[in-house]
């Protein structure tokens, strides 16, 4: 759920290698190919990290992987657990901070561990950051100072070299605001979002009705992932409950987002009889039924939207920005790429990719060759922006 979405089957099909040798062969005639080669090496490796052979093992590094602790913010009472993925052999690597989206499993969710290792393979060290917010379900101002402390560490741990920074689906946004805040900006060489949001209430909004708007004033329609109004729910939960149902429907309700929903309906019958009715309409993902209250919360909180949205922010960006999203993502919905290409300043989108071989985050099976060289493409370019970074002189 949560940051990656359904996970593929854990061997790939033939299919996929033989189309992904043929990208690379077509753009080795199309522009120098090395970039493209250790682009389409890391999708293949991502897909199936058991794959060998000459794609798969072109660029490859054995990594070593860390544990670390990004030191304490002001008002922080410790340190942000993480974990750095140090590709064997290479001097002088480029670095890239990796940001998980809203998942408990935070930086120990395995498909993130393996994205992460795959990347370190191809050369560039990696730090994953936990960011205690987000594996709570709650996107809130304090994980963008987290983000961005965490670039200044990567960047601090390889001599003063700006770095890259990649946030997976809300993190992707909070991504943007953090690198669109000067006090980040010497760490930093580029940012990237996938299936990241512009703004937060506008997906808030999509949850409820299904309905996600375009800047040209049209509208995709597709059912939202049910998961939508449990989180907003679970995170506001004291203003859907009555206080002395609060600690159990809470409890609940982290269980149905740990998709454990055996405890989360035996949890259920201590609630009084109100809260269980509600409990069960959420149980059976009854949105209708839910939607005038979740409504009305959304227009609470809309305030605060603000100070976690990139919209508000995205002027004051001065670093290459590369935007990625899945073109059937019912988390955060395509359209969302597209307000994020009109609110990054000009100069500074690189690219802005909506592609039917991802979905929300995670590598979509069964896609066409112009969508798996688009992506090819699209990694190149981010590859090239991380090898770029000479050492600073700072």
């Amino acid at each position: 759920m949560g940051h990656f979405g359904p996970a593929l089957p854990q061997v790939v099909r033939r299919r996929r290698l033989a189309v992904l040798v043929l990208v690379v062969a077509v753009l080795a005639l199309w522009r120098p190919a090395s970039a493209h080669v250790r682009a389409a090496s890391l999708l293949v490796r991502f897909a199936d990290p058991d794959a060998h052979g000459l794609l798969a093992d072109a660029g490859r590094h054995d990594v070593d992987v860390r544990d670390q602790v990004v030191p304490a913010l002001a008002g922080q009472a410790a340190g942000t657990r993480a974990r750095l993925y140090v590709p064997v052999g290479v001097d002088d690597p480029p670095g890239l901070v990796v940001v998980h989206g809203v998942h408990w499993k935070g930086i120990d969710e395995p498909r993130l561990q393996r994205f992460a290792r795959t990347i370190a393979a191809s050369g560039v060290e990696v730090l994953t950051p936990e960011i205690r917010e987000l594996c709570d379900y709650q996107i809130e101002p304090a994980s963008i100072a987290t983000i961005g402390e965490s670039a200044r560490v990567l960047s601090a741990q390889l001599g003063g070299r700006r770095v890259g920074l990649m946030g997976l689906s809300f993190a992707g946004g909070l991504s943007l605001v953090a690198a669109s805040d000067p006090q980040w900006a010497d760490a930093l060489s580029f940012v990237v979002s996938v299936g990241g949001h512009d703004d937060l209430g506008r997906v808030l909004q999509f949850f409820v009705s299904d309905r996600a708007p375009l800047p040209d004033g049209t509208a995709l329609h597709l059912h939202a992932h049910d998961y939508g109004p449990v989180v907003l729910e679970y995170s506001h939960v004291e203003d859907f409950f009555p206080p002395e149902d609060v600690p159990v429907a809470r409890d609940a309700l982290r269980d149905v987002l740990h998709e454990d929903f055996a405890t989360a309906r035996e949890r259920a019958m201590s609630l009084s009889p109100a809260s269980t009715e509600r409990m069960q309409r959420i149980l059976a993902h009854d949105t209708a039924a839910l939607a005038p209250e979740l409504r009305a919360e959304i227009a609470r909180l809309e305030p605060g939207f603000a100070a976690v949205s990139p919209s508000a922010h995205l002027a004051n960006l001065r670093v290459p920005a590369f935007v990625l999203h899945g073109a059937g993502d019912t988390v955060v919905p395509a359209s969302e790429a597209e307000w994020l290409a009109r609110d990054i300043p000009r100069a500074m989108l690189r690219q802005a990719l909506v592609s039917h071989a991802i979905e929300h985050v995670e590598l979509e099976s069964g896609t066409g060759i112009g969508d798996e060289l688009a992506l090819v493409h699209f990694m190149s370019d981010v590859l090239d922006a991380a090898e770029d970074e000479p050492l600073s002189t700072r």
